[in-house]
Formats: structure tokens, sequence, C-alpha cells
């Protein structure tokens, strides 16, 4: 039954070999990848004017100019992470630049930071749809934690089927919002040109603003800057681009650099002209959209397909958390079960584990994430920073051909982007101060399994000193609870092991049930030595590894294997399981660490 549900909800397993059907296309690779950073275009310029508030619709001028810098931050990016797709092709972003050019720890930095956006990402996006939804039907309100939770099972269970199925039904409300927003900025532009908006609306740039100070500016710069977030996601997924896989990752990247360009300056300009302020009620897009047509179908187009880019802009994270964690894995920082691909040849693991934590994210936040948007503009700007100082190095060891440009562009990012990230941490310190003690947490750990994985290689290995010993013979002890055929068939196993002794142990409660066992044994296995011993405290376990102790001990002078054969019957339906105590396994749990013994289930299957 579980096997027919999962094949249901996810699909049929696929071979090995149908791999290269699961990559992506620049068309579906753009939808599934650039959704998180083209969602921020919902709230970025809104961002930049709550930071200009304060000083009063005067100032919201300075948007324009700020605009322009978030562009020439977002031309830096692009550049620099196109230089990194064919630098670094086999993906990794941030991580691998930071690793190979800044050493292990700024690597572990970023790829820490990253790990954790990408949590954010989809804790932060999904609950802002949710919210977006639950706007537009106040009675869903009290039921936002469980529609943000269904939300993550259902992308969940979208990614769990394949970065291509996903891809295919994602894609179309992704290319619905940006074709809204086209259409929104057209006429916008349209009407602004043709003299249906007053030019009265807003201050003209350049008029005084009083109290404008130039660390207010960067704090608006910082904050529009947070429509940045995702732009690097694209080269941790180059593994999943068709061939040529750098070129397609490369072209995709431009795509999406141009489209995030055009309608973030378009959103900026509108809400400037417009003379829109930001309200706690109602979005910047929103008031722009109202502006524009009227409460009519345009309207709730947009609003509709940008709540559906805030939810599906989670999907970034599923695409790119998996690989990041790949990389990770396989350099032993974090569990080799994320390298591991699941039925569908996606890395499950990495998916599920994903949506795990962000599910309790949402829960403990009660779905109200907003208190996490600086937190998770600043998980980016970490990497940024780390990957374009990395580049600046990489260019400056290497000097290949054209460097000095590509150390111009990178140096410039690095620098903007370390400034973004100060200005996080100098006005959004009460928000921001927790990556201050997780990171070094996270980098702890880390290394503290890189460490296991080390010490676990090194025992296994070969090359090793240490010689393993021949063993000399075996005794086999077997724990028996009655006389029964799961019993007799565990002892039937234990002989024909042609084991040196074969020992049968029994704990008695009570003296006389001990006495009367020995008894019977006598008659029904008298070839089968007998070992009874009394239970003080009822209790099976302790006298029970005592013994094993003893028989370790003494067997282990002359090189013996101690063998426990644990007898156990296995119910025709599972659920029958709980109707039984499970000595069996509780023996098995107590028994595994222990040195040099062996354990053995032997099981016998119950017909009715």
């Amino acid at each position: 039954m579980v096997s027919s549900i999962k094949k249901f909800l996810i699909g049929r397993p696929l071979k090995s070999t149908e791999l290269g059907e699961q990559k992506l296309n620049k068309t579906k690779a753009l939808a599934i990848l650039s959704s998180d950073a083209l969602s921020s275009v919902a709230y970025g310029p809104e961002q930049i004017l709550i930071a200009l508030a304060g000083l009063g619709a005067v100032a919201y001028w300075y948007s324009i100019p700020i605009a322009i810098g978030v562009l020439v931050l977002l031309t830096a990016l692009i550049l620099s992470y196109r230089q990194i797709i064919f630098a670094y092709p086999h993906g990794g972003g941030a991580y691998v630049v930071s690793k190979e050019n800044l050493g292990m720890n700024p690597g572990l930095i970023a790829g820490g930071s990253l790990l954790v956006d990408y949590i954010l990402t989809v804790a932060v996006s999904v609950s802002a749809g949710t919210d977006a939804l639950t706007s537009a039907f106040p009675s869903l309100h009290a039921h936002n934690v469980i529609i943000a939770i269904i939300f993550v099972i259902l992308i969940t269970i979208l990614n769990l089927r394949g970065v291509t199925e996903s891809a295919s039904i994602l894609a179309y409300p992704v290319y619905l919002f940006v074709l809204a927003l086209f259409i929104l900025i057209g006429v916008g532009v349209y009407n602004i040109l043709t003299g249906h908006v007053s030019p009265t609306l807003h201050s003209p740039i350049g008029t005084p603003v009083a109290g404008i100070s130039l660390f207010l500016l960067l704090r608006a710069f910082a904050s529009g800057s947070s429509a940045l977030t995702g732009v690097e996601a694209i080269s941790n997924a180059i593994p999943n681009f068709k061939d040529p896989a750098p070129n397609n990752a490369a072209k995709t990247l431009l795509a999406m650099g141009a489209l995030l360009a055009v309608l973030f300056s378009g959103i900026v300009f509108l809400a400037y002209y417009y003379g829109i302020s930001p309200s706690k009620e109602v979005t910047v897009v929103s008031q722009i959209a109202e502006q524009t047509f009227g409460r009519n179908f345009m309207y709730y187009f947009i609003q509709g397909t940008t709540a559906l880019i805030l939810i599906l802009a989670a999907n970034t994270g599923y695409s790119a958390f998996p690989l990041l964690a790949v990389n990770l894995a396989k350099d032993k920082f974090i569990p080799r079960m994320f390298t591991i691909r699941g039925d569908r040849l996606g890395y499950s693991n990495g998916i599920i584990i994903l949506g795990i934590a962000s599910i309790i994210l949402i829960v403990a936040f009660q779905g109200q994430t907003e208190h996490l948007i600086p937190l998770y503009a600043v998980g980016v700007f970490i990497p940024f920073t780390l990957s374009q100082t990395g580049m600046v190095l990489k260019w400056l060891r290497e000097k290949p051909e054209g460097w000095a440009l590509r150390l111009t562009v990178n140096l410039i990012g690095a620098v903007i982007s370390f400034i973004v990230m100060s200005m996080f941490f100098l006005t959004k310190f009460a928000q921001v101060w927790s990556i201050l003690i997780f990171l070094p947490v996270i980098i702890f750990l880390f290394h503290r399994i890189k460490k296991h994985y080390d010490a676990v290689g090194d025992q296994l290995s070969l090359k090793t000193c240490e010689r393993i010993v021949p063993i000399e013979g075996n005794v086999i002890v077997v724990p028996v609870a009655g006389m029964t055929h799961v019993v007799e068939n565990s002892l039937n196993y234990a002989k024909a092991l042609s084991a040196d002794q074969v020992i049968a142990v029994y704990v008695a409660f009570e003296r006389e049930e001990e006495k009367k066992f020995e008894e019977k044994w006598k008659k029904w296995q008298p070839e089968v030595r007998l070992v009874t011993l009394h239970s003080h405290y009822r209790s099976i376990i302790q006298p029970l590894t005592k013994f094993i102790d003893t028989v370790q001990y003494k067997a282990s002078e002359s090189n013996y294997r101690v063998t426990v054969v644990i007898p156990q019957f296995i119910p025709k339906k599972g659920w029958h399981n709980i109707l039984h105590n499970q000595s069996s396994l509780l023996i098995r749990a107590y028994l595994l660490y222990k040195r040099n013994v062996v354990i053995t289930t032997v099981p016998y299957h119950l017909k009715k």
C-alpha cells in the first residue's frame, strides 16, 4: 500500500540511464531557477520606499538613483556569476569559489549561509504568498500556518517527481507573472507618455530633502538590494542543465538579469511617478496596478500572479539546495545521504530535509516570517561578497587573457556586496544578529562531521597498519523465552553453523519457574546446554548482557567470536507488532555496540 501511494504521488522509478531526460532546457530553467529573484520585484522596490518614508514623500525621488545603484550591483553580480559558471562548470557556486580561492572556512561560511538561506527562501516565500492569498480571502487568515504547510508539502512532492516535471508545471505561473508585470509597466509608461498621469503626483528629481544623510541612503540601498536574492541559484544548479550545461546556464543567467533589471526598474519608476507611498494594508505593486487599471480583471490578474510567484519562489530553494548539499556531502561536511539520487533521479534526501526544515520555521514563526527577510537577505550577501572576493584572488593569481576586466567586474561586485552586507548589520542588527551565532555553530558541525568521516575512513582502509586477526572458533548464545517453534527454528539454525558451542540462555523471574523450565528443557533439547539466569528486578536485558559480556571475555582469550542468535517471530500483519513486546529488538539494540559480538536475527513468519 505504501509503495502504491508513493508511486501515485512521486511517479514510477526512473532508470539511471534516463538521467539525461531529467535535464532542463533554458526556458524551463529560467522559470524554476529565477522565480526567487523575479519574485523579489514584488517587495524590493517597496523596501526602498519604506526606508525613505521617514523623510516624507518628498524623499521618494531618491528611489531612482538608489534603483540605479541596485542595477549596477545586479550587473556586477550577473557578470561575476557568469564568470563563475565557466570557471566552475560543475556547479557549487559561492561554496566552491570561496573554498578554492579563500580557503576551507570561508567556503564553509558561504556554503552554510546558502544552505540556511535556501531554507529561509522556502519559508519566507510560501508565507508571503499565503499572506497574499488570505488577504484576498480574509476568512482563511486564521489558517495561514496550515495553508503554508500544505503549499510546502505540494512543492516538495512536485520536486520529488523530478526536476523536469516540476519545471513543466511551475513554469506557467512564473511566465504569467512576467507577462503581467510587462503589461503593467507598458501600460503605465504609455499612460505617462500620453499625459494620463499627473506630473504633480511626485516631487521632481533633485528636490532638497531635509534630514537626508549618506547613512539613510545606504540603508535604503541595502533594503532595495534584497531584490537580488536568488541571483546565485543558477551557478549552483549547473548540473541540472542540458548540455552544453555551462553555456545554457550562462545564457539563462543573462536572461534572468535582463528580466529582473527591466521589471525592477519599471516598478521603481512607476512607483515614483505615481507618487506611491508604502502601506501596511496594500503593497506598492497593488497600488500601481489599481492606479493603472482600476479594480478590473487586470488588477486581479496581477495580484493573483504575484501571490503565485511569491509561493513558487520557494522552488528556487528546491532546485539549488540539494545540489549545494551534494557538493558539501562530497567533501564530507554533511551526511553522505545527500549524494544519493532518489527514484526519480533527483537528490530526494535534500528535497525532503529542505521541506521539513521550512515547515519547522513556518510553525515556529506562526507564518509571520517577514521578520526573517533581513536575515534572508544578509544570508545571500555573505556568499556574494566571499565568492566575488575569491574570483578577484583567482584572476590575480592566474592572470588569464583579459583578466584585468574580469578582476574589475568582480572587485566592484565584492565592494558593493560588502557595503550592502555591512549596512544590514549596522541598520538591522536586531534582526540579523543570530547569524553571528548560528554560522559558527554550523561551521563547527561541518568540521565535526568531516572529522568523523576521516576517522571512519582511516579505520576501514586496508592500508592501515592494524591487522585483522583470523578467529579460531565460534560460540553461539541463543536467548530463549520458552519452548516454541520460533526457538526451535533458531536452535536449528545455530546448530547448522557448526559452532564449537551452542548455549541457550533463559532469564527467569521466579525460582520455581526456573526449575520447571530446566526440567522441560532437558527433555526437549538435551543436546543443547541451557543456562538459566535469575533476575531479581524482572529485567531481561541486564542479566542477559552481563552473561554475554562474561562469555565474550572468556572467548576472546582463545580468539573465539561470540554470535548471539536472536529468535523473532514476524506477525502476518504489521499492526500486530503493537500487541507483542519487542524483547528481540531491545536485545539487538543493546548488543549492537558490543565489541566482537555478532548479532543474527532468525525470523519465524506466522501464517495467520
